[in-house]
């Protein structure tokens, strides 16, 4: 785990939106798995079983939160911060990730987004290691032509 803690992190912060709350999203799931690890039985899919516990647990803090926003007809001291730029950088982005030939898109994912090594990558699609390069070479030079 201490391996793949850095592309769990990061999916523990698309589900919260908060490094702290993040983190300690992933030391639940990872002690909710450590708890369940004599019942798993494919050790190949830990990394499914830890993702799959912090979707859970997330729903399970989301339900038990109070409600934090009272209506009012009073402004806020201070203005709220504008996320519309990274709204459109992520929109920006999935749609040139949608433009990509099916294998691309995956090989750019899986390389990017999930953070594996080109051999990691290669295992996954079952290529060699120069054929994910080169895929990979090719999908950002075609992203860079679109954007």
């Amino acid at each position: 785990m201490a391996e793949r803690r850095p592309v769990l992190l990061r999916a523990a912060t698309r589900l919260t939106s908060d490094r702290a709350e993040a983190e300690d999203l992933l030391q639940a799931a990872l002690a909710k798995t450590y708890l369940a690890w004599d019942r798993i039985e494919d050790r190949s899919s830990v990394d499914g079983y830890v993702r799959r516990a912090m979707v859970n647990t997330q729903i399970s803090w989301w339900r038990r939160r109070k409600l934090d926003v009272y209506p009012t007809d009073r402004l806020p001291d201070r203005p709220v911060e504008d996320h519309a730029d990274r709204s459109e950088m992520h929109d920006a982005l999935g749609r040139a990730l949608d433009r990509l030939p099916e294998r691309q898109r995956l090989a750019v994912m899986l390389r990017y987004y999930e953070d594996m090594s080109e051999r990691e990558v290669a295992e996954v699609l079952g290529v060699s290691v120069g054929t994910v390069k080169s895929t990979v070479s090719r999908a950002m030079a075609r992203l860079r032509e679109l954007y």
